[in-house]
């Protein structure tokens, strides 16, 4: 396990702070032109819920930026969390045969 100075960010802070707060989006009408359920937004911008395929595919469209954006940016965030949560230590390094 590895600590950092800072926890990693959830995309959907991102969303939140980056997107719809500069755009006056709210989370009902970011649904509405997504198309798809307003609980869905909520619970990625509150942390509860990762940014899916389908819903990377989604924002992508919308915003015009590229569909793996989010994607990658919810990988890069479980990676984090996995190494600060995972135990390595028991894990043992493949020698050359």
């Amino acid at each position: 396990m590895t600590t950092t100075a800072h926890p990693p960010i959830h995309p959907g802070v991102v969303l939140f702070e980056d997107y719809m707060e500069p755009m006056g989006l709210s989370q009902r009408r970011l649904a509405d032109l997504m198309n798809v359920p307003p609980r869905r937004i909520n619970e990625i911008i509150h942390g509860k819920r990762a940014i899916t395929p389908d819903t990377s595919l989604r924002l992508g469209k919308m915003f015009g930026i590229s569909d793996t954006f989010w994607l990658n940016m919810q990988t890069h965030y479980d990676l984090e969390v996995a190494k600060e949560t995972t135990d390595l230590s028991t894990v043992k390094v493949l020698e050359d045969a």
